[in-house]
């Protein structure tokens, strides 16, 4: 009993302090840029059921074609149901759309919690990932921090893509987006302003965060692969006998 209570006060401890760092001016940044990105691909899809898991407190992208925007998550944050990142309160195939906002990078049990996420999306439905980009200054920056960003995990995109295969998904998008470096200064924030723009213009892989947008297949359905060509014998040419027009006349 011990261990179990030991397990969920870590699990509480940790979920708070990345609660208090997403409310930071850092954390501020990340999320107003996601923000704007998930609105824009959240009103494409229509259905009747939502997930978002996530920590942070603040407001989550609605999808407004989608009748019930439902959010999960542990307790203390902005949750509509308080659960464990293991064990959702879900039936399978339940949500139209699945939103993971940094939940992976800061989960105690990322392939868990994953299953969990892929298991309650219906096929045909989809699965969209925002997380910190390695390969980038926030990434850097998660290497050298002392804060709880110094313990995310920081998963690579194209890892996830081969989870998301394994799992039955297949990636239909890939957009990044927050080009400033992380300075919690908010007067060096708005003097760097202009990245955005810069980056969005050129779509930089150097992005601070990414969101993978990926479908799940039909089931009994798989992504088709090109046959592999079995090596045919070569041709042989057949004698002719050779007639005459003068032989055949006759």
């Amino acid at each position: 009993m011990s261990d179990a209570s030991d397990k969920i006060d870590l699990a509480q401890n940790h979920a708070e302090r990345v609660r208090d760092w997403l409310e930071s001016p850092l954390g501020n940044l990340l999320l107003a840029e996601e923000h704007r990105l998930l609105e824009e691909e959240l009103a494409r899809y229509f259905g009747g059921f939502l997930v978002h898991y996530g920590m942070q407190r603040a407001s989550a992208a609605q999808a407004t074609q989608i009748q019930r925007n439902v959010r999960l998550g542990p307790d203390g944050c902005a949750a509509d149901v308080i659960c464990d990142e293991e064990s959702w309160p879900l039936c399978e195939h339940a949500a139209d759309v699945v939103v993971l906002q940094h939940a992976l990078d800061f989960s105690l049990s990322p392939h868990a919690l994953l299953r969990e996420a892929a298991h309650s999306v219906r096929p045909g439905g989809h699965l969209l990932i925002v997380g910190i980009n390695p390969f980038s200054t926030w990434g850097l920056r998660s290497v050298l921090a002392q804060d709880v960003l110094g313990e995310a995990r920081c998963i690579s995109a194209s890892r996830l893509v081969d989870w998301l295969n394994l799992l039955g998904f297949a990636l239909e998008k890939r957009r990044v987006g927050c080009y400033r470096p992380p300075l919690a200064s908010p007067a060096w924030q708005s003097r760097l302003a202009w990245l955005e723009r810069f980056g969005s213009s050129w779509q930089a892989p150097a992005a601070g965060f990414y969101i993978l947008v990926a479908r799940k297949l039909v089931v009994g359905l798989r992504p088709l692969r090109p046959s592999r060509r079995e090596p045919r014998g070569k041709l042989v040419p057949m004698p002719v006998a050779k007639v005459s027009r003068h032989q055949s006349e006759k």
